[in-house]
């Protein structure tokens, strides 16, 4: 099989893996009940910990009047709550709840836990390319996210 061909059907595999991930997602904000940008602000807030409100919104590519009708809605799920900086009083944080916890590791927690089992297959040579493939592709799909996010929509 000659390289191209090789780097075609890598390319093919890459666009089903983000199409399956992307059906993840869509199936778990529904299981959630809340929406894609309100899942984003959870995934957000599971992988960095309590956000102020700002802070959510830049981890999240938001605006801050977005961000807070997420957090609101996420409130009213019974995702999330806002509380007062034990350090800083004038500071609110978004915390997820115990529920959002819960209902996370249960959507995601087989899928993690299988993502690792096959990780776990391959060799120490093998997981440093493909860490080193992901980092790239990370990195590819940043820079066009932001090439898009300035651009005037078309209308």
């Amino acid at each position: 099989m000659s390289k191209e061909i090789r780097v075609g059907a890598i390319a093919r595999a890459v666009q089903e893996l983000q199409d399956a991930t992307d059906l993840i997602d869509e199936l778990a904000a529904r299981r959630l009940g809340v929406n894609r940008t309100d899942l984003r602000c959870l995934s957000r807030l599971t992988a960095r910990g309590p956000l102020t409100a700002s802070e959510l919104a830049a981890a999240a590519g938001l605006t801050g009047g977005a961000t807070t009708t997420a957090i609101d809605r996420l409130e009213r799920a019974g995702l999330a709550r806002r509380v007062r900086d034990a350090a800083d009083r004038r500071r609110v944080l978004v915390h997820l709840t115990d529920q959002a916890h819960a209902v996370s590791q249960e959507i995601w927690g087989p899928i993690v836990s299988d993502a690792l089992a096959e990780l776990r297959g391959f060799t120490l040579a093998e997981l440093d390319v493909i860490e080193t493939f992901l980092h790239r592709a990370l990195d590819n799909q940043t820079r066009h996210a932001d090439r898009l996010r300035s651009q005037r929509p078309q209308r």
